[in-house]
């Protein structure tokens, strides 16, 4: 168990008593190294090829068209561990400056974790880490080489603003976005919470948005608010605009 560790230093004899300390709302230092401990940071950059590439090709493009007139597009990576996933769209988006050149992209990325939030701002990866998708022409492009770790140039990390964010917890106060991604996060929840953390990201999808899950996950069973994808696999729009040929179902050349 990932919490025996923190039990041991703690002097805590077994989970029944944590829960009582925690449940007493008076160890807020406790109640972060449970948080800490418990977080899975397993993450890559440009994680799932395939759907990634959707993303950034089919899905995007047919975003751009809608946007065209306001030529803004907020994107939120939602439990973003270390910074791999904003970070490869940074990369996307620099790599593809022309087509977007003159539009507003605004990149958010939050996750609940502090520590991982640390290391995400810092862009900084170790060589076990940066070859962990990236490939190689990108990493010598976009990082530099630091004490035999890679840091993310300044171009990259000046497109993603981070921030301290729990999926359970409103999040009105971000806005609205045009695109979603929640990968591999609904699935270490329970039922209940799962379907808590897809009614908070309803109201954070903008109209037309697209909302992108982790290949193993859906909304098949946890909410009636989102409808899948009919020809993009882990991607869900607005249950709304289901049956109106929505934004993620058209194709766009790319």
């Amino acid at each position: 168990m990932a919490l025996k560790p923190l039990m041991r230093k703690h002097s805590i004899p077994n989970i029944e008593m944590l829960a009582s300390i925690l449940d007493g709302d008076g160890e807020p230092g406790l109640l972060k190294e449970c948080v800490e401990s418990m977080v899975n940071n397993e993450t890559c950059f440009f994680r799932d090829q395939a759907n990634f590439a959707l993303l950034t090709g089919p899905v995007m493009d047919s975003l751009r068209d809608a946007r065209s007139n306001s030529k803004r597009l907020r994107i939120w990576s939602a439990a973003c561990s270390t910074g791999q996933e904003p970070y490869s769209l940074a990369m996307s988006f620099l790599e593809n400056a022309e087509k977007w050149r003159g539009w507003n992209i605004q990149i958010l990325a939050s996750d609940i974790s502090t520590m991982a939030l640390g290391k995400a701002r810092k862009g900084q990866y170790s060589q076990f880490e940066i070859q962990r998708g990236l490939p190689v022409m990108l990493m010598l492009k976009y990082f530099d080489q630091v004490d035999g770790d890679w840091l993310a140039k300044p171009e990259v990390r000046k497109m993603v603003t981070f921030a301290q964010h729990n999926q359970l917890d409103s999040a009105r106060h971000l806005g609205q976005f045009d695109i979603i991604l929640c990968r591999n996060m609904l699935m270490y929840l329970c039922e209940g919470k799962r379907r808590e953390v897809l009614d908070k990201l309803t109201s954070a999808l903008a109209s037309e948005g697209v909302l992108m899950l982790g290949a193993a996950e859906t909304v098949i069973g946890q909410t009636d608010k989102f409808s899948a994808s009919k020809e993009f696999r882990c991607f869900y729009i607005h249950s709304k605009n289901a049956g109106s040929v929505p934004l993620a179902h058209k194709r766009i050349a790319v």
